[in-house]
């Protein structure tokens, strides 16, 4: 078995390291043209998300009906827990906070509904196989989001 001395470890690995590295840096180079032209003529899109739900019509009602659930759900809350000790009253809150996240998934089920249904139209006209949040990916596709938020507007 071979023995190195600790210099000669950190001799090796630095020279392992600076030959990973020197290749990485080679693959990226020879990739470039390849990675430029993909990206112009991709299938894949990408959306803004938050953007979409922000701007779908009908979030201003989503967001008035789910105001009215927590005032209800709040109202509630303060009529029976006025008789209850902590350990009750924390019990009771979670159960309510539950409650709340129930309705608001209740209320958005249906937009979500709508804007993926959007976005299946715009990919299908656009011919696209993959669409992805535009926060996953770094680089390339076609934006869409602006074309979703548009056939949102139509229904």
């Amino acid at each position: 078995m071979i023995k190195l001395e600790k210099k000669q470890v950190k001799f090796v690995s630095i020279l392992i390291a600076v030959i990973f590295i020197g290749s990485v840096v080679a693959i990226a180079l020879t990739q470039t043209g390849n990675i430029a032209s993909a990206a112009s003529s991709s299938n894949v899109g990408v959306v803004e998300y938050d953007q979409i739900m922000v701007q779908h019509p009908d979030m201003k009602t989503l967001d008035e009906q789910l105001k009215t659930a927590i005032a209800d759900i709040k109202k509630e809350f303060d009529e029976k827990s006025a008789s209850m000790n902590d350990q009750e009253k924390q019990d009771y809150y979670i159960q309510c906070q539950e409650r709340i996240f129930q309705r608001r998934e209740e209320l958005l089920a249906p937009v979500m509904q709508s804007i993926d249904a959007a976005i299946k139209a715009v990919a299908d006209k656009r011919g696209l196989s993959v669409v992805l949040a535009k926060a996953a990916v770094i680089y390339g596709g076609q934006d869409i989001t602006q074309e979703v938020i548009a056939q949102l507007g139509k229904k």
